[in-house]
């Protein structure tokens, strides 16, 4: 008896489709979210005791979504401490901004501990916080001896200054690595006046990126005012400190980070 040949027919299982990436997303540069912890140890320094210390508020702000923590090292020593810009050095894996005066005492801590970037602002003991922007134009040769001095290093250095194109042209000078625009008067003023201020710092930005300098920006910014900033073209790293740790005491430093974080982002994919 002949039997007849079954045919076996292989069934595989199916494989899922892979969803194609949006590369437009992917390609689009995102600005930066840099967490100044400043008032963490303004709150701190009110009692001078151990807490809250801005080294926990750091991996807070890093949990967050934070991109790089900034701390400003004043020379009156009013809430940073050399403890934490060491212990700060040590633990934050991502990049450290450190701001400080252009003054002797103060280029050579940054010197000794290398963070990854140095931002140099203007400094008075009476002020509450920083006024204004570094005045590049007037203070040329002081600026030029701790750009050189920190870049010998590898220390990014940027420059902490107004929107103005006298500025930013000795900033471009000086051969340094990046600009932050000073956002101050924007942030303070309303209405056609904050419009008029906007404009002012677009039309720096474009003077800063097509010059080649790395733009970040920073001061009085807030869950109000920071999409405008953030949606200029090129913009690489914000700074903003005083309005995440306010909101911080309501909703926990993690939140505030993420709040911003997601606004920055936000404004970032339609510029």
């Amino acid at each position: 008896m002949q039997l007849k040949r079954q045919r076996r027919i292989l069934v595989l299982p199916l494989i899922p489709q892979i969803p194609q990436l949006d590369l437009t997303l992917v390609l689009i540069p995102m600005a930066l979210l840099g967490v100044n912890i400043d008032h963490v140890a303004t709150v701190r320094q009110a009692r001078r005791t151990y807490e809250p210390d801005p080294v926990f508020a750091a991996g807070e702000a890093l949990l967050g979504g934070a991109d790089i923590i900034t701390i400003h090292l004043r020379e009156d020593r009013r809430h940073i401490q050399d403890r934490d810009l060491k212990l700060l050095r040590e633990t934050v894996p991502s990049g450290l901004n450190l701001e400080l005066a252009c003054v002797p005492e103060m280029i050579q801590i940054a010197c000794e501990v290398c963070p990854n970037q140095v931002t140099l602002v203007p400094e008075r003991r009476e002020e509450v916080t920083t006024e204004g922007g570094l005045n590049v134009v007037g203070d040329t040769v002081r600026i030029d001896y701790a750009i050189r001095r920190l870049q010998e290093l590898g220390i990014e250095v940027s420059l902490f200054i107004d929107p103005d194109q006298q500025q930013l042209e000795a900033a471009l000078a000086l051969q340094v690595q990046a600009v932050e625009l000073h956002t101050g008067s924007y942030a303070l003023a309303t209405g056609s006046a904050q419009s008029l201020e906007l404009d002012r710092l677009t039309a720096a930005a474009a003077i800063a990126t097509q010059s080649g300098l790395k733009l970040n920006a920073g001061h009085g910014l807030n869950y109000l005012n920071v999409i405008p900033v953030a949606q200029i073209a090129r913009m690489q790293e914000l700074n903003i400190g005083h309005s995440i740790v306010s909101r911080a005491i309501f909703v926990g430093l993690r939140t505030a980070v993420s709040d911003m974080k997601r606004l920055i982002t936000d404004a970032s994919l339609v510029r």
